[in-house]
């Protein structure tokens, strides 16, 4: 069964979410956005999240209120960072709440990562095509959030950021939750040896590469990252996998790949909306 759930709404953005967790952890808000119910036009048309690619300004701070709202956190706790591609993680508290939701140059800078142990902060992470990972402690109540493309994949982002949570918060992997969210699937995502040289030494990642021919493989992101979070000590039943891939869905999600760099950037959150008791 697909974890993401798609819901449409009159005048709202259609948005995933990862019910099953907000079913179970009432506080928990998770999910992704399409592309679908912005105010964004031309190639960004129309839910366009990022800041980063020529969209007008005020179109994307627009979609970015009217899904903070849809979900229900107050637009001044969206929290963003500037990837880079990298594996670099920040632990945000209430001083970096808010930081990037309304530029670019305020966001938190080359982070690729994101976690806390605060309430009322929803961390954000951009997309369109890299995989969204997502992780949750409901025994510390501890959220964290990472952007894994092919370079975060070898560099085991996912990996470092269950270490992270556990160095700074002392979250245990067994107790931790994980989900991977949309992104290009192996069917779509065709590379050269250039990128396939990274992975030689890393076996187990290497698995998960097929051969197509005159140089040319497909990578399966979704299911390395899988893999990384097993290595991590995450439980085989505690991982959510989404089956969408955002290059056969383009009229659902924005694709780099597909739509050859000209598009705008879908938008993974989460955040725990009160304090427990």
């Amino acid at each position: 069964m697909e974890p993401f759930v798609k819901v449409s709404e009159a005048q709202k953005p259609t948005l995933l979410y990862l019910s099953k967790w907000m079913e179970q952890y009432p506080q928990l808000s998770i999910g992704f956005t399409t592309r679908v119910g912005g105010v964004s036009k031309g190639d960004f048309a129309s839910l366009n999240c990022g800041l980063h690619v020529n969209d007008n300004k005020e179109d994307v701070i627009t979609n970015r209120k009217m899904i903070a709202e849809a979900i229900g956190f107050s637009f001044d706790t969206v929290t963003c960072s500037n990837q880079v591609h990298g594996d670099e993680i920040a632990l945000i508290t209430q001083d970096e709440k808010g930081k990037g939701r309304l530029s670019q140059e305020d966001s938190i800078p080359f982070k690729d990562a994101l976690i806390t142990d605060q309430p009322n902060i929803c961390l954000i992470s951009f997309y369109a095509d890299c995989v969204p990972l997502y992780f949750f402690d409901p025994v510390l109540q501890v959220i964290g959030i990472a952007h894994a493309g092919w370079k975060g994949t070898y560099l085991e982002i996912a990996k470092k950021t269950i270490i992270k949570m556990s160095e700074a918060y002392g979250s245990k992997p067994e107790n931790i939750l994980a989900g991977i969210g949309p992104s290009i699937g192996h069917c779509c995502y065709e590379v050269d040896e250039r990128i396939i040289n990274h992975f030689e030494d890393t076996y187990y990642l290497y698995s998960f590469i097929q051969s197509k021919g005159n140089g040319k493989y497909t990578l399966n992101l979704k299911e390395m990252n899988r893999q990384i979070m097993l290595n991590a000590g995450i439980l085989p039943t505690q991982i959510e996998i989404t089956q969408y891939c955002t290059g056969c869905s383009s009229d659902m999600f924005y694709s780099h790949r597909i739509e050859k760099g000209s598009t705008g950037r879908m938008m993974s959150w989460i955040g725990l909306k009160s304090p427990i008791a």
